[in-house]
């Protein structure tokens, strides 16, 4: 069975650094994905959430602000939880494995400051 995604969007507002209990980083961003009908200007958007860990979570958290454009891989993740009201949902996030800039230097307001090109995690992750 396969389970991988890869998106290619705009951060729609800073990227959340937190940690856990055990100091492990973990960030959650959600991210504009244009969809293409292929009929003239016709699109949608969908936002989707993305969730990276450890080095990956530091990386993304460290180069990418609202409005940066990153390419995500990785694989989709179903969660249920339970909200405030004790109503069961499910809400579908995208765990990144990879990130890499959607932007190129000349493109961005910005210089990376000798950002590597794309972080990827760690095989075991």
């Amino acid at each position: 069975m396969l389970n991988h995604i890869v998106l290619m969007g705009r951060l729609t507002r800073d990227v959340e650094l937190r940690y856990t209990q055990s100091q492990i980083p973990v960030a959650s961003m959600r991210i504009a994905v244009d969809r293409d009908f292929g009929r003239g200007d016709e699109r949608q958007t969908d936002f989707i959430d993305v969730v990276a860990w450890r080095q990956t979570a530091e990386f993304v958290n460290k180069y990418f602000h609202k409005g940066s454009m990153i390419v995500v891989s990785g694989r989709l993740q179903m969660r249920d939880w339970t909200d405030r009201d004790g109503n069961k949902r499910t809400s579908a996030e995208v765990v990144a494995d990879n990130v890499y800039f959607g932007d190129s230097k000349r493109d961005s307001a910005g210089d990376f400051g000798g950002a590597p090109a794309s972080y990827s995690a760690p095989m075991g992750g």
